[in-house]
């Protein structure tokens, strides 16, 4: 990262030439940032590393010792963005909790859906990728949701025999279902029903049976 970098610099917040080391927070940040935007414009396809430095103002070479391929530097790029989204609410109120959270997410894929089904697609031939998704992601945000479940059974808003990890793939799992076979639509009601049908159930009431 010497002084050279910056000089084919497109993007608004690229960093602009200078004498000597910059920090590598701030190289950190502007390619992150030049990787948010292309990917939200273009899609995980179109990001390469030649892309983000021009953009960016750091040298190629510094994106290729950091991440070892453009959808691992593209995953970073979506995380980093969004990570205040994903973040878990707890009131004390689960099913409060659920639905907030369920409705930030249903705007995040609503809002991103093209760049987040790509980052997913990619990933099926992009080993890297695959484990910064699964490693960083996916297992960061089932333990998040875990967690938050684990209070509430313990709190006895939860039955003590349910399952948490089922409970995440119904809720958030459904919600993915709906972006990538887009069947239906993807929205605040249908997350709504879903956090509905997990606490009312879905057999019937035994009492109301008997005539």
């Amino acid at each position: 990262m010497g002084a050279t970098e910056g000089t084919d610099a497109e993007g608004s917040g690229a960093l602009k030439p200078g004498r000597g080391r910059r920090r590598a927070e701030d190289v950190r940040h502007a390619t992150l940032t030049a990787a948010a935007d292309l990917l939200l414009a273009e899609g995980v396809h179109a990001l390469t590393f030649s892309k983000v430095a021009a953009r960016a103002g750091v040298s190629k070479m510094t994106l290729y010792k950091w991440w070892p391929s453009p959808g691992a530097l593209a995953f970073d790029a979506y995380f980093d963005t969004f990570e205040e989204t994903l973040a878990f609410p707890d009131t004390g109120d689960i099913r409060r909790d659920l639905t907030t959270q369920l409705h930030a997410f249903v705007d995040l894929l609503n809002r991103n859906g093209p760049a987040i089904s790509g980052i997913v697609g990619a990933a099926q031939g992009d080993p890297d990728l695959a484990e910064a998704l699964s490693t960083h992601y996916v297992e960061e945000r089932r333990r998040l949701a875990v967690e938050r479940l684990t209070r509430a059974r313990e709190a006895g808003q939860i039955r003590a025999e349910v399952d948490l990890e089922t409970i995440v793939d119904q809720l958030w799992g459904a919600a993915y279902h709906r972006l990538l076979m887009p069947a239906q639509p993807l929205t605040t009601q249908f997350a709504d029903r879903l956090v509905a049908n997990l606490f009312l159930g879905v057999a019937p009431d035994p009492a109301q049976g008997t005539g």
